[in-house]
């Protein structure tokens, strides 16, 4: 009982958020992130929970595709447009929630 009450939470996203050229990911704790990139997709992992879900966001006067899976115990975003892309990240406590910006740069 004791063990349970020094874990830290386990880490759920929330919510995703399309924002101005980039992604808002938001956390209930901070969240450590693998990062790929596979044929100009960028491919971000989490051990999280939470659920599957998907939009477009406007980048460059473009629309690109994102996807939040499950893949056994992580969380995958898959980020893809026409053009390959690469990412730039920042993770920042916000209210008590933790915000994930994710900013689409091309390759």
């Amino acid at each position: 009982m004791i063990g349970r009450l020094l874990q830290p939470d386990p880490l759920r996203l929330d919510r995703v958020e399309p924002a101005d050229q980039a992604l808002q990911l938001w956390f209930n704790v901070e969240p450590q992130l693998q990062a790929t990139y596979v044929a100009g997709t960028v491919i971000l992992r989490f051990e999280a929970f939470g659920r599957e879900r998907e939009g477009q966001l406007r980048w460059a006067d473009r629309l690109v595709n994102w996807r939040v899976t499950r893949e056994r115990r992580d969380l995958v975003l898959r980020v893809v447009a026409a053009r390959p892309l690469r990412a730039e990240w920042r993770a920042e406590a916000v209210d008590g929630e933790w915000r994930l910006t994710i900013s689409l740069l091309e390759q």
